[in-house]
């Protein structure tokens, strides 16, 4: 008897950026920000899982990577510890001091620890950074050698003034993987796109560099944006990138500020429209389950 065909899997929809913190477990003092005074409280599982509820391109939410938030080695020791225990959390991005004579033992540790095995990159918030050159320091780029030799990535959290750090990096290690955040942060609000533009596609001319389409609702007017105001963007990273080198992220909660997890979807459910099935299965799912190698756990 020939046996029934396997069935095929239903498509996966990646959120590859988003956060979680318990504020009474571990302060956030960037929430002190009046500003931000709508998402100062606790994000858990169970609240991404209760408002990410609408479909893109008719898949729902599957598999998540969460984000540091914190440069603080304990937070990331936190999220790791409930990657372990949260089916919905497939990769964690931690942080670690990249300028620690430590890093490597304190990656180790990391990795050996209570879910370590879902630790595939570090972020630092380079944003912050008034060092015009902080990517370049040698203590920093030690760090990073110690993050490439443990087979882990780097995000890249830039604005986008800072793009040419990323280029730098991405020339100075081209065998260590990484991923630009929130597309470097282009100023959408004011619609000043030029150098943004020529700066990324600078950047993508590095294979080994991809990009998130996240946090871009939040670089625009946060009370009247509309799909126009991100379609530049949109389809800048697309000619620079390639669908194959780009990912879905939400930046929830951080993402309430300016509509939400589902106002956001339904965004990109709109500017998915005319792609191919194969480019929606890389942007949605393939690239950040590649990247994040998010088929190690099912």
């Amino acid at each position: 008897m020939i046996p029934d065909p396997a069935p095929t899997p239903a498509p996966t929809l990646v959120d590859a950026h988003h956060h979680l913190w318990d504020l009474g477990r571990r302060p956030q003092p960037w929430l002190d920000d009046p500003a931000l005074a709508s998402i100062s409280r606790t994000f858990t599982p169970d609240d991404l899982r209760a408002t990410a509820t609408r479909p893109i391109a008719g898949r729902q939410l599957h598999r998540t990577v969460v984000v540091q938030c914190l440069p603080d080695v304990h937070e990331t020791e936190d999220l790791l510890a409930l990657a372990e225990q949260e089916p919905l959390m497939g990769a964690v991005v931690g942080w670690a001091d990249l300028t620690s004579p430590a890093i490597g033992d304190d990656l180790d540790r990391l990795l050996a620890g209570p879910g370590g095995s879902r630790l595939r990159s570090l972020r630092h918030l380079v944003q912050g950074e008034t060092d015009p050159g902080w990517l370049q320091r040698p203590d920093v780029e030690r760090g990073l050698a110690a993050v490439d030799g443990r087979g882990l990535s780097y995000d890249v959290l830039v604005r986008s003034h800072q793009l040419y750090q990323a280029t730098a990096l991405a020339e100075r290690f081209p065998d260590l993987p990484q991923v630009l955040n929130h597309a470097g942060k282009p100023n959408i609000a004011r619609g000043e796109l030029a150098d943004w533009r020529r700066d990324v596609q600078r950047l993508a001319t590095h294979p080994q560099v991809v990009c998130k389409l996240s946090g871009l609702i939040t670089e625009a007017d946060h009370t009247t944006w509309t799909t126009a105001d991100i379609r530049p963007v949109w389809d800048a990273l697309f000619s620079a990138f390639g669908p194959d080198r780009l990912m879905f992220g939400s930046d929830w909660p951080v993402a309430n500020l300016a509509g939400g997890w589902n106002r956001w979807a339904a965004t990109v459910d709109d500017l998915l429209d005319g792609c191919a099935g194969s480019e929606v299965d890389a942007l949605l799912a393939g690239t950040a389950t590649a990247f994040y190698r998010l088929n190690a756990f099912r």
